[in-house]
């Protein structure tokens, strides 16, 4: 399961993904020429497949933004990720599935007690 969130309301968990995202040269000339703040049409696009817009970020380096968000589900996350994606404003868009340490932990248990083997192609 991804990374969850816990609210006061409830014990389920919540999971959490990450977007990270390259503008087309078309969309970073138009921020330039037009500055905008791009949260507020991320938040609603998150919030209109249930998710919940925990941080958005502008970013140095090889990608120009990323966000995470919580969402009832993956196929949830996966929607959103498809809508944003086929806009056509980005030269790449990804979704990272996110684990708590806990979450990384308990993965770690699992692999420490199964009986199954993995063994690698050999040539």
């Amino acid at each position: 399961m991804a990374a969850g969130h816990k609210t006061a309301a409830r014990e389920e968990t919540m999971p959490h993904f990450m977007y990270e995202w390259s503008f087309t040269a078309a969309q970073a000339k138009a921020l330039v020429e037009n500055p905008q703040d791009r949260e507020a049409p991320a938040r609603q696009v998150v919030e209109a497949f249930g998710g919940r817009l925990l941080c958005y970020y502008f970013m140095l380096g090889k990608r120009d933004g990323m966000l995470v968000a919580e969402f009832p589900d993956t196929e949830s996350a996966a929607a959103c990720s498809m809508r944003v994606a086929s806009s056509g404003a980005f030269t790449a868009f990804r979704t990272h599935a996110l684990m708590t340490s806990a979450e990384a932990q308990r993965s770690m248990q699992k692999v420490k007690a199964a009986s199954f083997a993995y063994h690698p192609p050999a040539g």
